[in-house]
């Protein structure tokens, strides 16, 4: 099928290609901070060129296999995904960029089918992913709050301090919760859908209480964040396919 082949190849190209040009773009930052030192050994700068290089490939191919408009756009996904990468020189604001990075996904899947702006649907869905992402990327920059301040690196954390990240995470995805909500109702989805929903707004909650304590945040990210994805993908399809 040509469109699952391209939407396959766009979400593995952009993905590998973020991620790879973010390696390059905090290098030197990552070698200074204890945390994070050992990424540098992991590949080399060539290697990781290469990467990037193979994913914007893989990305744009994926595209012309869909359709024009996707095609057309995707330089704009390539420059939003690269471009979140180095706010954190700049803005306090760069977990919001992150959200708008993979907030993307959800309206670019919506293109790879549809081929056409005909709905809101897809942008409210976006909307409560790149709240639910810019939350929690606000909670896992707390583990480096101090080393942020100490380089004139900028995050939110860095910028308003705890107490007020963990409240704004929480505001996040209490919003993220509303937007997924919004979606189900605009895509005219049943109580499969929702009852999904309450699950997610249940572990989002548990996530916002464990992130308070400093010894659970990683188990918070992690953990929390792939039962929110798994949730939503399973109540989608619990909702089109169990009809």
């Amino acid at each position: 099928n040509r469109v699952f082949l391209g939407v396959i190849l766009c979400l593995v190209g952009a993905r590998t290609a973020a991620m790879a040009f973010n390696r390059l773009a905090d290098w030197q930052i990552d070698i200074q901070n204890p945390r994070t030192a050992a990424r540098s050994t992991l590949v080399t700068q060539a290697t990781a060129w290469t990467t990037v290089a193979a994913g914007v490939g893989g990305l744009v191919l994926g595209a012309w296999l869909l359709n024009p408009l996707c095609l057309i756009l995707s330089p704009l996904a390539v420059g939003i995904v690269f471009f979140y990468s180095i706010t954190k020189r700049f803005t306090w604001a760069s977990h919001g960029f992150l959200g708008l990075a993979l907030g993307t996904a959800p309206v670019g899947a919506w293109l790879a089918v549809r081929g056409a702006f005909d709905s809101w649907a897809p942008i409210v869905l976006g909307a409560a992913v790149g709240l639910w992402v810019a939350g929690f990327d606000t909670i896992y920059s707390l583990q480096d709050r101090e080393f942020d301040r100490k380089k004139g690196l900028f995050s939110f954390p860095a910028r308003f301090g705890e107490r007020t990240a963990l409240r704004t995470a929480a505001g996040l995805h209490l919003l993220a919760w509303f937007f997924l909500g919004m979606f189900g109702q605009m895509a005219d989805f049943g109580w499969r859908y929702h009852t999904t929903w309450v699950g997610v707004g249940a572990v989002l909650a548990w996530e916002t209480v464990c992130a308070r304590k400093e010894g659970k945040r990683q188990k918070a990210f992690f953990h929390a964040n792939a039962v929110v994805s798994l949730l939503v993908l399973g109540g989608v399809m619990w909702e089109v396919f169990g009809r």
